[in-house]
């Protein structure tokens, strides 16, 4: 891990910012010492001394608008994190062409249109760093994911092409691939289901540590990724899952 302020001077915008992973990534940041704005649909519940910037990552008016209104108030763009999203359940079957244009649309047009915003800026910093947040989905065929996999599926293969083509301009892409992390929108996905404590059970325990990932582990993650000391980590997946990806653990 860098140092606990390596990221002085530099500034950061992270989507989502405001709940879950977005918010621990933000405030991990902030505490390395960067100046971190927090860009989320509801922007007033992102905590001081994160800033907040209403954005909304399925309009592109609305992500212009946040970048550009963070590098007008810090002066400067150093650190993407790629990192709103929504979740969808169901088989193949179960979701019809609408669902999939809806999450698809914010989940990786949405990535798309972030970038695409930022990259202008990104490109003038000295330390640019860019870091999505896909998903164990996008590598281990889960059940009933099949659209919110080929969702995160498309965005690690992104991830690789923005690498490509930053290769120029010093701008480094990388990825985090969490497992199933203890959030908000699982928490609302446990209380949705018929028995609450044996799902939450169930996906313990397909993970081979028998808990969920925490965010803050899934933030001190994305801090290295990003951080100035990582310059030859460049076009890489790092795994937060416990080993749910590589490891065939036995039963417990």
């Amino acid at each position: 891990m860098s140092a606990p302020h390596g990221f002085d001077g530099l500034v950061a915008a992270v989507t989502g910012g405001a709940s879950g992973l977005g918010k621990a990534i933000a405030e991990e940041l902030q505490a390395r010492g960067a100046a971190v704005y927090g860009l989320d649909l509801d922007a007033e519940r992102v905590e001081a001394p994160v800033t907040g910037v209403l954005c909304d990552i399925s309009v592109d008016s609305s992500v212009r608008a946040a970048i550009e209104s963070v590098v007008a108030a810090a002066g400067r763009l150093d650190i993407l994190i790629v990192n709103a999203g929504i979740g969808a359940q169901g088989t193949i079957e179960g979701n019809d062409d609408a669902e999939w244009l809806r999450v698809l649309d914010v989940n990786v047009v949405g990535s798309a249109r972030t970038v695409r915003a930022a990259m202008p800026h990104l490109k003038r910093s000295p330390s640019a760093a860019i870091v999505f947040t896909t998903s164990i989905a996008a590598w281990s065929g889960l059940p009933e994911r099949a659209l919110y996999s080929a969702s995160k599926g498309a965005v690690q293969a992104l991830m690789l092409a923005v690498a490509a083509d930053g290769l120029p301009f010093g701008v480094r892409s990388n990825a985090v691939a969490p497992g199933t992390a203890d959030t908000p929108w699982v928490g609302r996905l446990l209380e949705r289901a018929a028995d609450p404590e044996s799902e939450r059970a169930a996906l313990e325990s397909r993970q081979p540590t028998g808990r969920l990932v925490a965010p803050q582990e899934v933030a001190e993650a994305v801090a290295y990724l990003a951080s100035p000391g990582a310059r030859s980590t460049n076009g890489v997946v790092l795994a937060v899952d416990g080993g749910m990806h590589s490891l065939r653990a036995r039963p417990r």
